[in-house]
């Protein structure tokens, strides 16, 4: 199981504009799952902000045969072997504010010609920094605001069946379901990260796409 005794705690330097980091999550039993590679747009220590650029390699797990869990039956998403594997962002690039010390991060998504789309709240549990990125444990629901104000809950239909694999118990879910509430008062009420802060970001030109470590590909 995953150690929690340094969530919380500040003891790293920010990263500086344009650095690469990695924003990793990992289950609750400690295993790896998706890692995206991101450049830094701008970070304090509490809030980092940062671009995932389309074409970047990330990491993903498989079954075995290779099939994507959302291409599972849904009794078998959550639970059974997974393997690593390389697969790239596909898209538009999506500008990321984690959070250190909060459940949530907020996610900017942009159309082609870069007009923004929407906001999307990935719901996910805090595990701090090291030296190459953060981690966080992904919670399963999500949320999506839109510009016009209205918002929605995303994946309620997989909650069950990840509490019945084992992956998450009911007070992980209830911890994550009231951080999604309290994003979705913000959203109501106009306010940051949901006032139109950053909605004509950029990424830079300049920059190349980051890297995945190939360590990352091999079953610890």
């Amino acid at each position: 199981m995953l150690d929690m005794s340094g969530v919380g705690q500040r003891s790293l330097p920010a990263w500086n504009y344009g650095q690469e980091v990695l924003y990793r999550f990992l289950r609750l039993d400690g295993s790896m799952g998706t890692v995206h590679p991101a450049r830094v747009l701008a970070d304090d220590g509490e809030t980092l902000l940062c671009w995932v650029l389309p074409g970047t390699s990330i990491r993903v797990t498989t079954s075995p045969d290779g099939r994507n869990p959302r291409d599972l039956p849904m009794a078998e998403r959550f639970g059974g072997v997974r393997v690593p594997a390389r697969s790239i962002w596909r898209g538009t690039p999506t500008l990321r504010m984690v959070f250190e010390n909060e459940w949530s991060s907020v996610w900017w998504f942009f159309e082609p010609d870069g007009t923004f789309r929407n906001w999307y709240v990935n719901l996910e549990m805090p595990l701090g920094r090291d030296a190459t990125g953060v981690s966080r444990v992904d919670g399963v629901l999500d949320v999506e605001v839109f510009p016009d104000g209205h918002w929605q809950w995303k994946d309620e239909h997989e909650v069950d069946a990840a509490l019945a694999a084992g992956r998450f118990d009911r007070s992980f879910i209830t911890r994550i379901r009231a951080e999604g509430e309290r994003m979705i008062a913000l959203a109501k009420a106009g306010d940051f990260p949901f006032d139109g802060t950053y909605c004509d970001a950029r990424p830079d030109p300049g920059w190349t796409l980051p890297s995945l470590p190939e360590s990352l590909l091999v079953d610890p």
